[in-house]
């Protein structure tokens, strides 16, 4: 399209409402399905015989490549489907070429041929695809280029806001992410929040890591965070923090019910440690030593804010409950257990565990009641949501 033609298209085509929308307001949206939802519907009301469209938009996620939008006219609805990266690739895998989910579902939907508009710089930008109830004319082609170089800005932003989104929740957790978000960038902005804590950590690491070549230390590392910490979002946790060979997690107390935030612990645990013992088959099929690992449950109260230096901030979760659920899971090694419960977490589960007395914890002023889970106990309930 010539630069000389846009103020004539413009003023021949029935679309200055839907112009004006993309220009003034389109870029509040706050999702993607929202936007192609509206936008879709505009055309619609433009005069445009469409039957559905598409938007694809490149994802910075861990795991997820692309992800794309699909919007039938016919409902007004709008359903997604997500294009994974291959492990180890830092490019798309097999999500294929931009747009390429969204031309397939249209092909079965509409009439005619799919009409699709790269939006943005680079051949990886979003994407912008449509399917008339019948072949679109020439006309109407270009109205829908039209809209589509418009709903650039509008998409530049969204992404932006994705990014942030995705990177915020990939390092720091979805809660924390959100927490972040909403409040300013400043130490002392937290809040006291009583939560089940999950401390757990390799052991014999340090020999592997001095044994064994980088890449396959960070295979089992990989291996091992995929388990416990996938173990962890499916029973409603969250990362706090991956501490070399171990982790930090919190399972907020919800509703008043320090019971169930503790199960969910318990459950993740349970979880975690099938996951590893399947593992640990395949790693000895592979002439690998094992992974043994300790885990330790506390309930309490934890400080859930921002600390650090002036202009470098951490997200976390500090306090004694987190100095006591550190202390105990060091005693896994000594009371040669696998898991370890504080008094405080017994008294709130409803799951079978045998008390291991009263024990002195290195740092912690009064002595902790500890008990452990016997290792044939299953999981209490089943995962709360699917793992991210």
């Amino acid at each position: 399209m010539t630069t000389d033609r846009l103020p004539r298209m413009i003023d021949d085509m029935q679309l200055s409402s839907t112009l004006a929308w993309l220009i003034d307001e389109a870029g509040a949206s706050p999702d993607a399905d929202l936007f192609l939802a509206e936008l879709g519907a505009r055309l619609i009301d433009d005069g445009l015989p469409l039957a559905g469209g598409a938007l694809t938009l490149a994802a910075p996620h861990p795991i997820i490549a692309r992800r794309t939008w699909l919007w039938r006219a016919e409902t007004r609805t709008v359903i997604e489907a997500l294009g994974f990266a291959t492990a180890g690739l830092s490019d798309v895998g097999p999500a294929g070429p931009p747009g390429k989910a969204g031309r397939a579902w249209l092909t079965g939907l509409g009439g005619g041929p799919v009409h699709e508009d790269l939006v943005g710089p680079g051949p990886d930008g979003p994407a912008l695809a449509w399917i008339g109830q019948r072949p679109l004319t020439t006309a109407e082609i270009d109205q829908l280029r039209l809209a589509a170089r418009f709903a650039s800005a509008p998409l530049a932003a969204l992404m932006a806001r994705a990014t942030l989104t995705a990177a915020l929740e990939a390092y720091l957790g979805r809660r924390s992410a959100e927490r972040v978000m909403a409040g300013p960038l400043r130490r002392g902005v937290g809040e006291t929040i009583r939560a089940a804590l999950l401390c757990a950590d390799l052991r014999g690491f340090t020999s592997l890591s001095e044994t064994a070549p980088p890449a396959q230390v960070i295979a089992a590392l990989d291996a091992w965070f995929d388990r416990i910490a996938g173990s962890v979002h499916a029973f409603g946790g969250e990362v706090l923090k991956f501490l070399g060979d171990g982790m930090l997690a919190i399972f907020p107390v919800a509703g008043g019910s320090p019971g169930a935030a503790c199960d969910a612990a318990l459950n993740a645990v349970s979880a975690a440690r099938a996951g590893m013992a399947h593992l640990d088959e395949v790693r000895r099929r592979q002439g690998l030593p094992p992974l043994p690992f300790g885990a330790a449950v506390h309930l309490g109260d934890v400080l859930w804010g921002n600390i650090g230096a002036a202009d470098r901030l951490d997200f976390t979760a500090i306090g004694p409950a987190v100095n006591l659920v550190s202390r105990l899971e060091g005693l896994c090694r000594p009371l040669d257990k696998g898991i370890l419960v504080s008094g405080a977490a017994a008294a709130e589960t409803r799951a079978q565990l045998t008390p291991l007395g009263l024990h002195t914890l290195r740092g912690i002023a009064s002595p902790c009641a500890v008990f452990t889970i016997p290792e044939s106990v299953e999981p209490l309930t089943a995962p709360v949501r699917t793992i991210n």
